[in-house]
């Protein structure tokens, strides 16, 4: 292998390419599972799995997809996994219908968290709601 890759120029850039492109894909994937929510993790796995961000147009993703099968890719349960396929099936954000077509919105839940914002104003409020309850 070795001496291939000495040999073999166009070999040694094609393979040294991919070793960095798998390891690139190692890393985000670490990333991911460290400070992304399952959600995300689902959402990001579909956009991979239909060619997203590729230069062709997205694809239908063909072939069977077990809802167990994507469950241990983004390593969660069946239940949230089938839990979070109804609400992006709800939200237009897919469709599947014998195969699994994955739209363009569903990107938004990649990249757009949105966390609640409070004023001051909410914290006293909530505060003093919960003091009235007790």
């Amino acid at each position: 292998m070795i001496a291939t890759m000495h040999d073999e120029p166009k070999f040694s850039e094609l393979f040294m390419a991919d070793l960095l492109s798998r390891n690139s894909r190692i890393e985000e994937d670490l990333i991911d599972q460290l400070f992304n929510s399952s959600e995300k993790r689902l959402a990001r796995v579909l956009l991979l799995l239909a060619n997203f961000g590729k230069e062709d147009a997205p694809e239908p993703i063909i072939g069977k997809f077990s809802q167990e099968l994507l469950a241990e890719m983004i390593g969660t349960t069946r239940s949230r996994v089938s839990y979070f396929m109804n609400k992006f099936r709800k939200l237009g954000y897919i469709k599947y219908n014998g195969r699994l077509e994955i739209h363009s919105s569903l990107l938004n839940v990649v990249l757009y968290d949105k966390p609640e914002i409070r004023t001051k104003d909410d914290a006293r409020r909530q505060a003093g709601s919960s003091d009235k309850a007790v």
